[in-house]
């Protein structure tokens, strides 16, 4: 067995990107060997110094890449992210330390750049806590009975003057970006798309080299012209036994910038002949779907799990960049094993404003870095951790005077997996 020492942990180079490649798609269970046009669409991944390999010998067994992302606060600030993904280790060579070498080469860089908050999508619960991340956003995906909703079958389009229109990849890459940039200012927990993005959903590139399948598009409309929705979605080809079409709408991804927009798309989803069941895909979990119907029992919730999680690397900057709807003051002590944002903050914050300083007072309250990834978009509760003996009251009432403060009334969401 190689000892750790010899493995070596570094930045890949241009001459390492294919062998980087095969240790990725080893990792994630696809077929290693990797297509040159696959490879030359990762290749615009690749920033230089943000992506990590580890190497026993020649031979890449572990990956790793972060990249430059926006994440929207509580009040719609835009804060910069160190987001991580791309991570892998090799079944040879586990239980070595090589997530651990290259995630605190990764975060002691982030924090030298002045990045406020790390964030990735964990594909495995257990892993990121010990890296200082919490979960911070939730995501639901339902699956709804279309003749049971109680919608009119013969519904043929919004009654508010708008319009929904099928349109194609070339629409999405031109409509896409700024409804998009347009929504994810007022969605906590929303990040920053690169173009890139909208190239893979439209089947310009693949960087994971499926097959391309083109899925449906639909705009909504305003009445005034302004697109303030969009869908993409794919349909089975399932009939029942009895040569009846049963088939199922499954949404890739649905944004909407008004209640308006979202009420239509859904319901334009739910009218499509031959469509009997519509799945959500992966949506906020306090999502307008379920109420949107007569019936809201007719959507079933089939997945709901933790989606973003986040690690504080700035502890003054994250906590001054939100909003607050209450006020009042608390003295935080946040405990942080990798050394990046451990220290005790006085915390200050009303409507009109957040400060937050270091401070020696008396901490009413003692946390992980981890348990404050997890509160800082509003989502979780303080007092209920306290309940699970992950946060620690050294003043009583210390928990709802943080909920107090930090609760949002809408819960955040994170719309896209990176």
């Amino acid at each position: 067995m190689t000892r750790r020492s010899d493995i070596d942990v570094r930045p890949i180079t241009e001459a390492d990107f294919t062998d980087w490649n095969r240790a990725l798609n080893t990792g994630f269970l696809m077929p290693p060997a990797v297509a040159a046009a696959q490879v030359e669409a990762r290749r615009e991944l690749f920033v230089p110094g943000r992506s990590l390999g580890a190497f026993d010998g020649e031979r890449c067994v572990a990956t790793f890449r972060s990249f430059s992302q926006e994440v929207t606060a509580v009040g719609g600030a835009l804060v910069q992210a160190d987001a991580v993904s791309n991570v892998t280790v090799t079944a040879t060579h586990r239980r070595r330390g090589l997530l651990t070498r290259m995630m605190a080469q990764d975060l002691a860089a982030a924090k030298e750049r002045g990045d406020v908050v790390a964030t990735l999508i964990a594909a495995e619960y257990p892993i990121y806590g010990r890296y200082g991340f919490g979960p911070a956003t939730t995501m639901t995906e339902w699956a709804v009975d279309v003749p049971r909703t109680g919608l009119d079958p013969r519904w043929a389009g919004p009654a508010d003057g708008g319009r929904i229109d099928l349109v194609d990849g070339e629409d999405v890459r031109k409509l896409g970006p700024g409804l998009h940039d347009r929504v994810r200012r007022s969605q906590p927990g929303a990040v920053s798309r690169p173009e890139l993005w909208w190239r893979t959903r439209t089947g310009v590139v693949s960087t994971d080299g499926a097959r391309w399948t083109e899925p449906f598009y639909a705009v909504y409309r305003a009445a005034d012209g302004e697109v303030e929705g969009m869908v993409s979605y794919r349909a089975d080809d399932h009939w029942g036994d009895a040569k009846q079409p049963m088939e199922t709408a499954t949404v890739d991804w649905l944004l909407a910038a008004t209640p308006a927009a979202e009420r239509a798309l859904w319901h334009y989803l739910c009218s499509i002949d031959w469509i009997t069941t519509v799945k959500s895909g992966w949506r906020a979990p306090d999502d307008l779907l379920p109420h949107l119907l007569p019936d809201p029992r007719a959507a079933r919730v089939v997945t709901q799990a933790d989606w973003l999680w986040v690690r504080i690397l700035d502890v003054v900057r994250a906590l001054e960049a939100r909003t607050y709807e209450g006020r009042g003051s608390v003295v935080l002590e946040t405990v942080d094993r990798g050394g990046l944002a451990g220290g005790r903050w006085r915390l200050e914050a009303g409507p009109d404003g957040a400060s937050c300083v270091p401070t020696t007072e008396s901490a009413h309250l003692v946390l992980d870095v981890g348990e404050l990834g997890a509160l800082w978009l509003g989502d979780e509760s303080a007092v209920r951790l306290a309940a699970l003996g992950r946060v620690r009251e050294e003043r009583a009432g210390a928990a709802r005077v943080v909920d107090a403060l930090l609760r949002t009334s809408r819960r955040p969401w994170c719309p896209d997996v990176f």
